[in-house]
């Protein structure tokens, strides 16, 4: 019925200058473009739709600045564009289905990030989540926020609708810089971190090597401890497929769950979280609640979603370092280190 269908259990997830404050902003992905990610560590979340926003604007899903340094980009480009409406056959959704087990708060982060990924970044979605407040927390993951503190464990369940996927290929792609990039290159003296940190503030840091954008549907199931590690057991040994739906239902229903959060939509698209309010509605006993496991199994909910998401939010991201523009592996290297010191105290001080 799904296209893809995956089920992912955890155990354990300096402000622009130069060409790059003279840049347009981006309304998609640009791949290749480089961004500074020390100008707007921990609040990428403000330049990239991943999580709804309060503005009504759905015409732009990327608009961090980035600048073009690598020449003929466009002849390693592969983009794979998703049709519209999904063929008539066995499937009635071309998308994926995840549910992830999260033990704590970092987990859930990590898992809601979890194909965002950072060349040299131990914990990439700080770069996205460093600055949010217990509250703005609550909000982006649609629970109360009481529930982000204290003894907690989590269930992330999510609907993603893909509407165009591109990267840069082959695997190793041959990046060349341009020539003004190079000379800047040649400014660079390995044991001089200013130098590295001035060819940053003016190329930037890392660039887009592929991305994922669409949309999609999320929910957070809340538990305390004791119910989360006997429903995680259950899972680890039956799998979903061999749980009846009334065990399904039951799992994640507030007979379980100490707190259901709301039916989240990435782009914060409002036609299609009232669709999700009206047509998600679960019965079950005495209870009455919104749950994405309404779409397990129903072909009719998950040809209408198919429709209703559109491409309108960031869904996959993976950035890598600058280190192509710099061809002397010596320097390359000393590159990496400044780079690597530099993140490791954002990672500690944000």
């Amino acid at each position: 019925m799904w296209g893809r269908a995956v089920l992912v259990v955890l155990a354990a997830v300096v402000a622009a200058c130069g060409p790059m404050a003279g840049q347009q902003q981006q309304q998609l992905p640009h791949l290749g473009g480089a961004i500074n990610l020390f100008s707007r560590y921990g609040y990428l979340s403000i330049s990239m739709r991943v999580v709804p926003r309060e503005d009504k604007d759905l015409t732009w899903i990327f608009r961090e600045p980035t600048v073009d340094i690598f020449r003929d980009i466009s002849l390693q480009e592969s983009v794979e564009t998703f049709s519209d409406v999904t063929t008539s056959g066995a499937h009635v959704f071309e998308g994926d289905f995840h549910m992830e087990f999260c033990d704590n708060l970092k987990q859930l982060l990590q898992a809601y990030f979890r194909d965002f990924t950072v060349e040299r970044l131990d914990r990439p979605w700080r770069a996205f989540t460093a600055s949010w407040s217990r509250n703005a927390l609550a909000r982006h993951m649609g629970i109360n926020s009481s529930y982000v503190t204290g003894q907690h464990c989590y269930v992330l369940v999510r609907v993603a609708r893909h509407r165009v996927s591109a990267k840069l290929g082959p695997k190793d792609p041959k990046l060349e810089p341009e020539e003004v990039v190079e000379q800047e290159v040649e400014k660079v003296k390995v044991g001089d971190a200013p130098s590295v940190n001035e060819f940053v503030r003016s190329y930037g840091s890392h660039y887009i090597a592929s991305y994922v954008t669409g949309n999609s549907l999320y929910q957070v199931f809340v538990y305390t401890p004791p119910i989360y590690r006997t429903i995680k057991d259950r899972f680890k040994t039956r799998g979903i497929t061999d749980l009846s739906n009334v065990e399904l239902a039951s799992y994640f229903s507030p007979w379980s769950a100490e707190h259901i959060g709301k039916i989240q939509v990435a782009s914060g698209n409002a036609t299609v979280e009232g669709w999700a309010t009206e047509h998600l509605r679960i019965n079950f006993y005495l209870f009455t609640y919104n749950s994405l496991l309404k779409l397990h199994e129903n072909a009719s909910l998950l040809r209408k979603l198919d429709s209703l998401l559109r491409n309108e939010a960031l869904l996959q991201l993976n950035l890598r370092t600058l280190s192509p523009a710099f061809k002397d592996s010596v320097k390359r290297e000393w590159f990496h280190e400044v780079m690597d010191n530099n993140l490791k105290l954002w990672e500690v001080n944000l």
